[in-house]
């Protein structure tokens, strides 16, 4: 009996001193190596792996590896990823997400702030809870620009025939399948390949995108159109809720402050990478955006009529951005 006793206490004492067992928080993302993703990921981890108790870690996983936007927002739906920062694709979770998708539509970041207080969280963040996912912050993918081989892009009419890779967003190939274009949804891990081979004249990214996966190099012309301003969503799938409250609230607050860090560090990359860019030989061109505002109204119209209250929506937001 003593004997047993004594190696019951040696068991406890053992699993007592024994290291717990780290719990990694999976990240993945789609961005490249220096790239806004990256740097805000990492900025993120860092942050919070300060605050976490153990045996609660957040790991990074950028580049794709551990799959495309869809395939991550799929992952955590199954619970074997719990973040990612999908953009565009959340228009195929709720197509109200399509909104920034819409040309012209946010006119800078501090339009994006109040938009993001008065309309995103009160009436689109719910809609991807409802779909199974859990916003825990809005950060940045950042103003778009259009690069490709064939000519500097000036006006909309020059982006005809042009083979455009786009995200997996309906409304960004209607868009600019109004503008003429031949865009085609790909996944950005696919999209260097492509514009390397031929496969596709050109893309549309913001610069820190285009930068960081190094388009420029396999890229003739750069043309500053600012046409769209797409978010970036620190996203949770279903093992988020399966996390202790006081981990899921450092999270979550970790996520919030980290806001603060990409919008400066996105507009610090809009002035340094353009340089970066140019270095390439990559021709810069500047744009005269009312020619590509004009050309919008068939694409407000068609979102306007086929979803559901979005009118309201795209008022509401214009009245935000009056004054920015």
């Amino acid at each position: 009996m003593y004997l047993l006793r004594l190696t019951a206490v040696a068991a406890a004492v053992a699993l007592v001193s024994a290291p717990l067992q780290a719990r990694e928080i999976t990240f993945g993302h789609v961005g490249g190596p220096d790239s806004l993703f990256a740097d805000s990921a990492d900025y993120f981890a860092e942050l919070v792996n300060e605050r976490l108790p153990e045996p609660y870690e957040v790991v990074v996983f950028g580049s794709s590896q551990l799959g495309t936007d869809s395939e991550l927002l799929q992952r955590m739906r199954l619970g074997t990823v719990d973040l990612a920062l999908p953009s565009t694709i959340m228009s195929s979770v709720a197509d109200e997400f399509g909104l920034f998708e819409l040309p012209y539509l946010i006119q800078d970041r501090e339009h994006m702030k109040r938009v993001e207080e008065e309309v995103f969280w009160p009436q689109l963040a719910p809609l991807a809870e409802q779909n199974g996912y859990r916003i825990l912050a809005v950060w940045e993918n950042g103003f778009r620009h259009i690069t490709n081989n064939r000519r500097a892009i000036n006006t909309p009419d020059d982006l005809r025939g042009i083979k455009l890779r786009v995200p997996q967003g309906v409304w960004r190939v209607r868009m600019f399948e109004e503008y003429g274009a031949e865009p085609s949804p790909m996944s950005l891990s696919e999209v260097f390949m492509a514009l390397q081979t031929g496969v596709m004249d050109g893309q549309e990214n913001p610069l820190a995108q285009i930068a960081g996966q190094r388009f420029q190099e396999v890229q003739n012309y750069l043309s500053l159109t600012g046409h769209v301003y797409t978010p970036a969503y620190l996203t949770a799938g279903r093992r988020f809720d399966n996390l202790p409250d006081e981990v899921q609230e450092i999270i979550i607050e970790a996520a919030k402050e980290t806001q603060a860090f990409v919008y400066e560090h996105a507009a610090q990359l809009d002035e340094d990478l353009i340089d970066v860019i140019r270095q390439a030989n990559t021709e810069v061109n500047e744009v005269d955006t009312s020619v590509f505002i004009e050309a919008s109204g068939a694409i407000y119209e068609a979102f306007s009529r086929e979803v559901p209250g979005s009118q309201e929506l795209i008022d509401r937001v214009l009245e935000l951005g009056e004054g920015s």
